[in-house]
């Protein structure tokens, strides 16, 4: 199974559109769970995924449920990231298989996925007391990046 990056119900176009372009240049699926807080086709997620959009390996799922039933990723390859997660990424062994998980941007994770990973959750460490989270776009591709370091 290929690695992934997944988005539960991610709400804004655009950093979707971002992550996406991240997952072609990394040669990662893109997986996204709904409901989405916008439509797929929208312009604003081709404006931000370019003209790589039609390159991304793109796995849409109705819910976390069906996303566990079709993708069927084993659970030692999931890895929920949240800010108040208590492993930093860079504690992390990621395996070739990994499904990097990131929830709304103005939410999170809802508790289907959190409680049942609770001992799992990965928090990108922040120096500054100034802020409390990255933009997803962002969190997303830096994540990617740090998981395929043995890799790329």
């Amino acid at each position: 199974m290929r690695p992934a990056i997944v988005l539960v119900q991610p709400e804004i176009a655009g950093n979707t559109g971002s992550v996406g372009r991240t997952c072609v240049a990394l040669d990662l699926d893109l997986c996204l769970v709904k409901p989405y807080g916008f439509e797929i086709t929208d312009r604003n997620v081709r404006r931000a995924g370019l003209d790589y959009w039609k390159h991304v390996s793109l796995h849409e799922f109705d819910d976390w449920a069906d996303f566990l039933t079709r993708r069927a990723p084993p659970m030692d390859s999931i890895f929920p990231f949240e800010e108040f997660g208590g492993q930093s990424v860079y504690d992390i062994d990621f395996p070739n298989d990994f499904h990097l998980v990131f929830g709304q941007e103005t939410s999170g994770l809802p508790p289907e996925i959190v409680e049942p990973h609770a001992h799992r959750l990965i928090r990108l460490p922040m120096r500054s007391p100034h802020i409390r989270s990255l933009n997803l776009a962002n969190a997303a591709t830096a994540a990617a990046y740090q998981a395929l370091r043995g890799v790329l």
